[in-house]
């Protein structure tokens, strides 16, 4: 079996309502979503859900080779962004790729991918995730009652903006989970995405630790910052959580031997080889390990697999427009299936068919860096979101899932 060429689309997920973090919201919720395809000679086509920048430079390091021989072609891509570095969403093309070559081995196997990796149970841990800070408070309950309809039980809310709103919310989410539980305590987590100071997260998280209890804070200081979050970690009850934007396992090791990550995060654009590496890293430690992302299915598959597992994010319950997924939500937990590769289905029709396009970027957009990130001094002055007081739109209000995903 060889590869014979590679294939670029681009579709969307229709949340249906705003979505965004402490560093800003997509208003209309539609969030662009890349994709690869890559064919071989045998008639069996690979999918990545990922970026695609300069594909047309990594490409060369597979083409013609075996698809099957992945973690060695993950070696070769790497080697091929020698000079320029393979960071950002370079890293996510050879992600994508990465994951297209275990997609095409697993169906040359005949075996879902999550099989052939070594996984015993089909049963990965879910955790809701709404990116939610652009919501109501109407909005954001319901919201997570339908999470908690899939039997939902954890969640993670975006913050970091100012300490009551975050404690209102958390106790808004709480309630709705306790209730779903039968009063059996919830799990309640807070992301903030990079938004604060060394200083500003601990005095945040202890405040909030009067009255909450926090399974983890995610991101609390910029990325890199190993001496930074590991004072996080010292200063609060909570766990650090942190990793989904750490490209490549020398990104990781400072953090480790600071003492600076509780919870090792991996993002799904990421790939495969690359979440079977870092967990590999992290279990050498001692650290659980948790993948990111929406439609993480790459790394659901690989998590049945290792043995330091302790969550998976959960987005939006509907898969992007165009796209089929072999998985369902049950029990707050994913449900991989038993289609051969990793499950996904591309109606590339219907994505050309429906073309539909986000809106271009803008400052307020979540992928932007706020100026005064980690220079705000009072909430409600400089920095916070304000709530909208709009009509409550369900997440299942929507019909955009193929019928192989399952609500």
């Amino acid at each position: 079996m060889r590869i014979t060429g590679y294939r670029t689309l681009s579709t969307v997920q229709e949340w249906g309502r705003p979505v965004g973090d402490a560093n800003g919201v997509f208003a209309d919720g539609v969030v662009p979503v890349s994709i690869v395809i890559v064919d071989t000679d045998e008639g069996i086509s690979g999918v990545g859900l990922g970026p695609h920048v300069e594909i047309e430079r990594i490409f060369p390091a597979i083409e013609g080779e075996d698809p099957r021989a992945v973690t060695s072609l993950y070696d070769r891509m790497l080697r091929h962004t020698f000079k320029a570095g393979h960071a950002g969403p370079v890293f996510g093309t050879i992600g994508a790729l990465d994951t297209a070559l275990w997609d095409i081995k697993a169906q040359a196997a005949g075996e879902p991918l999550w099989r052939l990796l070594g996984g015993r149970d089909r049963r990965v841990t879910a955790y809701a995730s709404g990116l939610d800070i652009g919501l109501t408070d109407d909005e954001l309950v319901a919201e997570y009652e339908v999470y908690a309809s899939h039997g939902l039980r954890a969640a993670k809310l975006k913050g970091g903006l100012d300490i009551e709103r975050d404690r209102h919310r958390l106790g808004l989410v709480k309630d709705v989970l306790t209730e779903a539980g039968h009063g059996r305590r919830p799990g309640l987590m807070l992301d903030v995405n990079e938004a604060w100071t060394r200083k500003q997260a601990v005095r945040h998280v202890c405040e909030l630790e009067r009255t909450l209890d926090l399974i983890w804070i995610e991101e609390p200081v910029r990325r890199w910052d190993a001496e930074g979050l590991a004072a996080v970690s010292r200063g609060v009850s909570a766990s650090v959580a942190t990793g989904e934007n750490l490209t490549g396992l020398e990104q990781y090791r400072p953090l480790i031997a600071a003492g600076a990550v509780d919870i090792v995060q991996m993002a799904a654009v990421w790939g495969v080889t690359h979440f079977l590496r870092a967990s590999a890293l992290a279990h050498a430690h001692d650290l659980p390990v948790s993948p990111i992302g929406n439609s993480p299915v790459g790394l659901l598959h690989a998590a049945t697999s290792v043995p330091n597992h302790l969550t998976s994010e959960l987005q939006d319950l509907h898969a992007p427009v165009g796209v089929s997924i072999d998985l369902h939500v049950e029990d707050g937990a994913f449900i991989l299936g038993d289609s051969p590769g990793l499950g996904v289905r591309v109606d590339e029709e219907r994505i050309r068919a429906v073309n539909r396009r986000p809106q271009a970027q803008t400052a307020d957009s979540p992928n932007v860096r706020p100026e005064r990130a980690g220079r705000r001094l009072l909430a409600g002055v400089d920095g916070v979101i304000p709530t909208r007081q709009v009509p409550v739109v369900p997440l299942n209000s929507r019909n955009e899932v193929s019928p192989t995903v399952r609500h």
